[in-house]
């Protein structure tokens, strides 16, 4: 990875309701690199199950240096802001982003899960999502990575095998950012509120 790929930042654009998918489509439209993680889950009709795809974080999508094109991305059908603070528009690292690809590319399940923003740091020591790092939980009878994106007050959760996760300090992610190059948890420079532009 360049030292130009890891200074692109990326943007959280909030959306309309269910208008995750036709937003991100048009704004690729418009040249936007853009980045909608989907999961697949099991929706139940009266005459029948289909599995689709919906979005792992529901109202948005992210946008990779869109503080060149605000006006392209507000005036773009089914989005509603950009994640800010004091007006301004919060960058989310690059790196952060490319943690959540690889989690969401890779062939574990993948779902959404209740926030949660502190507890123990865990390191994944081998597998598709070597080096990712997030906080473990016990799920019925195995373990999940909580990947949180604090920014947005979201989390996402990925199965894992418990035996596969080492424990890490978290005084030392705060210490050594080259520890923190695969975290998945957004921490910006004080606590901020999603806000529109």
């Amino acid at each position: 990875m360049t030292q130009q790929e890891l200074n692109h930042e990326w943007y959280a654009v909030c959306t309309r309701h269910q208008h995750e998918k036709s937003a991100a489509r048009i704004l690729e439209y418009k040249d936007l690199e853009v980045f909608l993680p989907l999961y697949t889950a099991r929706h139940r009709w009266k005459d029948r199950i289909k599995e689709v795809s919906v979005p792992l974080f529901p109202g948005y999508l992210f946008v990779r240096e869109g503080f060149k094109r605000w006006l392209a991305i507000l005036t773009t059908p089914g989005v509603s802001s950009i994640v800010s603070s004091g007006g301004q528009p919060v960058a989310i690292p690059f790196l952060e982003i490319e943690g959540i690809k690889r989690v969401v590319g890779s062939t574990l399940r993948v779902e959404p899960h209740p926030f949660l923003k502190s507890g123990d740091w865990v390191r994944v020591k081998c597998g598709p999502i070597a080096g990712v790092e997030g906080i473990l939980v016990r799920h019925k009878n195995g373990a999940r990575l909580v990947l949180s994106v604090e920014l947005l007050g979201n989390s996402a959760a990925v199965e894992v095998d418990a035996t596969d996760v080492e424990r890490i300090s978290v005084d030392t992610l705060r210490i050594d950012p080259n520890l923190r190059a695969n975290s998945l948890s957004v921490r910006t420079a004080g606590r901020h509120s999603p806000s529109p532009a």
